[in-house]
């Protein structure tokens, strides 16, 4: 069971409201993606050895806007519904929990691209999205049979996603050696040349 850890929770402001809520992991995201060697990405990512089934790289920022949106609903709602006054303590605890997960989660997402891409660290962003999986697995069931199962099921996708984001880790850290540096030099050298 978790604990509802304020100083490492989100404002409850955020939660409450449905905007903040869609826009802030959303925004995060992006600020996240534009600032990670934004030119160099997608010819590193092509220049990687990797697994088979990987999406071109223009899939990733529309599946991870949508994903980002869904996970924010998921969040207002789950606050939303669990802490209404009307219900049991065990309910409204829940939900608290939940937005301590919640926002530990978003951090783990948040720091994966930097580790992978910005740091050449596959085995610490492998890591990271395996515990993201464990993470929202977890937060899903709680939301899910503990305060609103369509706040739950929200997650289905972002969860499934995951899943496949650790294959790709995974699978490109293992077919690279764990080496991203030799990519990452081809990259720069492409751009410099475009330059």
């Amino acid at each position: 069971m978790t604990t509802y850890i304020p100083q490492l929770t989100l404002p409850e402001s955020i939660f409450s409201s449905l905007p903040a809520s869609i826009l802030l992991p959303i925004t995060l995201g992006s600020a996240v993606g534009w600032s990670t060697r934004p030119k160099q990405v997608p010819r590193t990512y092509l220049s990687l050895n990797q697994p088979p089934l990987r999406p071109p790289p223009q899939v990733f920022g529309p599946v991870w806007t949508l994903l980002y949106g869904l996970m924010g609903y998921a969040s207002h709602r789950a606050y939303r519904i669990g802490t209404s006054p009307l219900n049991l303590p065990g309910t409204i605890s829940a939900a608290r929990h939940g937005t301590t997960l919640y926002t530990i989660q978003l951090g783990l997402n948040l720091i994966w691209m930097p580790l992978f891409f910005g740091w050449n660290r596959p085995i610490l962003a492998t890591a990271d999205v395996v515990a993201l999986v464990g993470v929202n697995g977890y937060l899903a069931w709680l939301w899910g049979t503990k305060v609103d199962a369509t706040a739950g099921w929200l997650l289905a996708p972002y969860i499934a996603w995951l899943g496949f984001a650790s294959y790709l880790s995974a699978g490109t850290g293992y077919l690279n050696n764990w080496d991203l540096s030799g990519a990452y030099k081809k990259a720069d050298e492409e751009t410099k040349k475009r330059s």
